[in-house]
């Protein structure tokens, strides 16, 4: 491991949902020593750190993501002793490891809940959002679950209800408790004594609700056939302002262990309110995660006009940072196309600032259909039919040509992609122009050109279909551009012109360009300009 305690501003991370990246025993889920032997994979791809999913103890009522024991790993993945070892072999092939830190809520079988439960007497009652039926007798308030229904459910026992803004067996943290602050800011330390390298930490936004407990207004944009939960405004549940003091104590137990350290914030929010989330003198996340590409509209004018916008808006010393997938939204390759998706590769891996790659999506994997008999998460069993389920994004991946890909020797937990004995991790490493073969290429020209690493844009504009950014570090300069179209196009040059040095096609390395930039349908070109 180098000593770069600003890693991450060159780094990439590469994102891991252990159930789906590599099975070790036979069970037909992956686990930490499956993980452990495909570091290798990683290595060879160019990423800079491993985001490992939840792995923790968990009835896997939302499969991982409701926790009942914040420093254990749950048998399913393995143990302990197999976290350490993957730590350790991460470390000694380079690569960092980032866990995923879920301090908003717990599994209704943590035993800070059993006692919360247990009685209103009960010194942990206030570790959870307990209250009183509303006048009618029903819920407090119209609250609404993200996956469906009352964000409320009765306890008969005592006769009040418990706020989980996920499933109710995910019962929401108080965290305005110092109890509950102090608990789960035990758990960083407990990981971070382990060795991790850093946190992306859940739902951040979700940690606490308005104290008055107002009603959520009507959203008047929401229509059928979208998220039941949308129907309301989450103006009470949401980004509340106590989030942040949260966070920067989070920020302090995180740089007492040394500034190498990654805080990653989940929040789904507009650019100027996700801003907040960098902290008072930058004291909040290092990375606030910007998920803005996978809603904007995919073309040329949109993308620069996010650039632009996200740009502007980053406070004094933030660093940016992008994505392009994860484990809850359709894939890349089948929101925008297969040949598209490779533009979209070279649009991430080029931005200033730091890209996280989810799994698969370096092999260019598209969404699986999913039978209703093999339909997992919970999402779509509790709000089937209008597309809100994640099974589709979380289909193991394929290592190779055998029976079962080379994921498992059992039956895999979700289907397997279809063609996956002709499309798969070996046979694309083997293919000089296929997805993977252009990931690594990104990566490694990425590495080799501080340019792209670490510099900054004199312009970023759309030309016509053409998205084009000029990027420069020092005296080098960079020009990158992008065909959002299924149509050849041509822009200007910069005077002097210059040499490509990677296109998405992966066959015109070297070639020079003179006063015109000929693209291809659907290519993409790094072109090395003269030194400033």
């Amino acid at each position: 491991m180098d000593d770069d305690t600003r890693w991450w501003r060159h780094g990439t991370v590469y994102q891991v949902y252990p159930r789906s990246f590599q099975d070790s025993d036979g069970d037909g889920v992956g686990d930490l020593p499956g993980l452990a032997a495909r570091l290798d994979h990683l290595v060879r791809l160019g990423v800079d750190a491993v985001w490992v999913s939840p792995v923790y103890p968990s009835p896997m009522a939302d499969f991982g993501y409701d926790v009942s024991d914040h420093t254990d790993i749950d048998p399913v993945f393995g143990t302990l002793a197999d976290m350490d070892g993957l730590i350790a072999a991460a470390h000694g092939r380079g690569l960092r490891v980032i866990l995923d830190y879920v301090p908003n809520h717990t599994s209704d079988r943590h035993p800070w809940f059993r006692a919360s439960r247990s009685s209103r007497a009960d010194p942990r009652r206030d570790w959870y959002v307990w209250r009183d039926p509303g006048p009618d007798g029903g819920p407090p308030n119209n609250w609404l679950s993200e996956f469906g229904g009352s964000a409320w459910t009765r306890d008969e026992a005592s006769g009040q209800y418990y706020y989980h803004a996920y499933l109710k067996e995910q019962p929401d943290l108080n965290w305005r408790n110092p109890g509950v602050r102090d608990a789960m800011l035990d758990v960083l330390r407990f990981w971070l004594e382990r060795g991790v390298d850093g946190f992306r930490v859940d739902a951040i936004h979700h940690l606490f609700e308005d104290e008055g407990l107002r009603d959520n207004p009507p959203n008047p944009d929401w229509r059928p056939g979208t998220s039941p939960a949308r129907r309301l405004l989450r103006t009470r549940t949401m980004d509340q302002p106590e989030v942040h003091d949260a966070i920067a104590a989070m920020r302090r137990v995180a740089d007492a262990y040394g500034p190498g350290r990654l805080l990653i914030g989940e929040a789904y929010l507009p650019i100027d309110r996700l801003m907040a989330y960098y902290g008072a003198d930058l004291s909040g996340f290092h990375l606030p995660f910007n998920f803005h590409l996978i809603s904007t509209p995919w073309n040329a004018a949109a993308v620069a006009a996010l650039v632009r916008a996200y740009e502007a808006a980053l406070p004094p010393g933030g660093w940016p940072n992008w994505v392009l997938g994860n484990h809850d939204r359709s894939r890349v390759a089948s929101r925008l196309g297969p040949a598209q998706a490779r533009v979209a590769a070279m649009l991430l891996l080029t931005l200033r600032g730091t890209p996280t790659i989810y799994q698969g999506d370096e092999i260019g994997m598209a969404d699986v259909p999913i039978p209703p008999e093999r339909v997992q998460d919970p999402w779509e069993r509790n709000v089937p039919g209008i597309g809100l389920g994640r099974d589709p994004v979380r289909v193991p991946i394929p290592w190779d040509a055998g029976p079962k890909a080379g994921f498992t020797t059992g039956e895999p937990w979700l289907p397997l992609p279809p063609g996956h004995r002709e499309d798969n991790v070996e046979a694309q490493g083997a293919d000089p122009r296929s997805m993977l073969s252009l990931h690594r290429a990104l990566l490694a020209l990425r590495r080799a050109e501080p340019v792209l690493a670490a510099g900054g844009y004199d312009r970023v504009e759309a030309l016509g279909g053409v998205l084009a950014f000029e990027r420069r570090h020092a005296r080098a300069r960079a020009l990158v551009v992008l065909n959002m179209t299924g149509m050849p196009q041509a822009v200007a040059a910069p005077p002097g012109g210059g040499r490509i040095w990677l296109s998405t096609g992966l066959d015109r390395g070297g070639e020079m360009v003179g006063e015109t930039v000929r693209l291809r349908a659907d290519e993409g070109l790094v072109i090395g300009l003269p030194p400033a």
